[in-house]
């Protein structure tokens, strides 16, 4: 998106680039900004609160809420999936671990980091704290959005090994909440400062048994950012040049190959929030090219596994380190899987979360079609990256031969979901919490968000409407 109309960024006023970046993303204005991108920004909000919802009640969403509950936590935030409020940097923390929990969470290409599962749980947390209002939320989203991703890409591709949604998310996480309160430059330059501290998070969780962790890195950098606003707000001091200074942020985990001039490189111009990848499929990001185009084989061919002698995926070199898991038991491994996904794609609806736990886990044919996947890195596909391509081929026992290939999965930002697809994947992820009613008051919330004096409607609608 080509916001033309939006503002620009004034020349260098700051030693530092993050103070440019900064600057600018206090100075925007609701009413100053196109109407496309405002929509965009409730659109994101609908999909982190699906996705959250849904996240509440998996193993990872509860345990992360009952510990919170466990300390008795009194606060004005909303805990999703849940009636009894609790302080805004906890609820952050079990909101933001829900978010992440299911693969469904946007991403922001390029940058490698999930905003949304960061920003939002930080940003409502804030606005209930403080009684903000929705167009503040909103505000808070669009500059949150901005930062995480301009930091993820400022890091650059030497910090793979790290999951850059820990690493770059208290950044966004510290933004956001700094915008919602309206707090001053000085606070949030303070309160990235403090958030750096706290960026962590390695991919340990790609290996075998992933565990629950990664759902965890997106909950604690949403807490980080919350917390660092909070000591910021009373003049806890931090340094200015933690994220792009020497042993910043970005020098410690990007090194020589960080870009810091990612931080205020054409502030106004394509907005991060309007070119984000819109989850359709519960798996990691890369794998999903290869679920689309596999599913649509299998029903164009009316496939079924047993006809099927094997399957041949073409990929980028760090899906095949990373993402080649032939027997994974557990959700997080089987998500990161492409011969799991590639078994589901060719089987099932690749779109259900439900594939990749419980009971799906004892389907000995999913385990038996993913031994005869096999990866290998193509070398047009590799040309590509960081777009996540792939080249597909199922050789049938009839002698047949089917292949694909695709660039884009659908909705990334060029083949992206239409408003109405984002409302019903909403619908389909809250109604494992709430009922019919409170999404639908949810929906009609949202869409009107920014006339809203506070954001009290929302959490109501959030709250009340939780299945008994």
């Amino acid at each position: 998106m080509n916001d033309l109309s939006a503002p620009t960024a004034k020349s260098s006023t700051h030693p530092n680039r993050s103070g440019n970046m900064v600057e600018f993303l206090l100075s925007l204005k609701l009413e100053n900004l196109p109407a496309n991108l405002v929509r965009e920004a409730r659109t994101r909000l609908l999909d982190g609160l699906g996705c959250g919802l849904y996240g509440a009640v998996m193993p990872w969403g509860k345990i992360a809420a009952k510990v919170v509950y466990e300390e008795e936590s009194r606060g004005a935030a909303t805990i999703y999936g849940n009636r009894e409020p609790v302080a805004a940097a906890r609820a952050a923390l079990v909101n933001g671990t829900a978010t992440h929990g299911i693969e469904l969470d946007d991403i922001s290409p390029g940058a490698h980091v999930h905003p949304g599962a960061v920003v939002i749980p930080a940003a409502l947390a804030t606005a209930e704290r403080c009684g903000a209002s929705g167009a503040r939320l909103l505000l808070g989203l669009i500059a949150g959005y901005e930062a995480m991703t301009r930091a993820g890409r400022g890091i650059g591709e030497a910090g793979w090994g790290f999951h850059i949604t820990g690493v770059a998310g208290p950044v966004g996480a510290a933004v956001a909440s700094g915008v919602v309160q309206g707090l001053s430059f000085d606070q949030v330059m303070r309160a990235i400062g403090i958030a750096c501290s706290s960026s962590s998070g390695i991919k340990s969780f790609t290996q075998g048994s992933g565990g629950m962790v990664k759902r965890m890195h997106a909950g604690r950098a949403a807490e980080s950012g919350v917390l660092a606003c909070d000591l910021a707000r009373h003049g806890f001091t931090a340094p200015l040049a933690a994220l792009d200074g020497k042993f910043g942020l970005l020098d410690v985990f990007g090194g020589d190959k960080s870009r810091p001039e990612e931080l205020d490189k054409n502030l106004g111009q394509n907005f991060a929030i309007g070119n984000v990848w819109t989850k359709v499929f519960p798996c990691c990001g890369v794998i999903h090219t290869t679920a689309q185009a596999l599913h649509a084989l299998q029903v164009e061919n009316k496939l079924t596994a047993g006809a099927i002698k094997s399957v041949r995926v073409g990929t980028n070199k760090r899906a095949v380190a990373l993402n080649g898991a032939l027997a994974p038991k557990e959700t997080m491994a089987a998500q990161y899987s492409i011969p799991y996904t590639a078994a589901v794609a060719l089987t099932r609806d690749p779109r259900d979360p439900r594939h990749y736990a419980g009971e799906a886990f004892n389907d000995a044919s999913l385990y038996d079609l993913a031994k005869r996947v096999e990866l290998y890195a193509d070398t047009e596909i590799e040309a590509m990256y960081p777009r996540y391509g792939t080249r597909v081929e199922v050789r049938l026992n009839d002698g047949r031969v089917l292949d694909s290939k695709l660039l884009d999965a659908h909705g990334t930002p060029a083949d992206p979901c239409t408003e109405d697809e984002a409302k019903e994947k909403f619908r389909c992820l809250a109604e494992v919490t709430n009922s019919a009613a409170s999404i639908a008051e949810v929906l009609s919330i949202v869409e009107r968000l920014d006339t809203l004096s506070s954001v009290k409607p929302l959490s109501d609608a959030l709250r009340s409407g939780v299945h008994a």
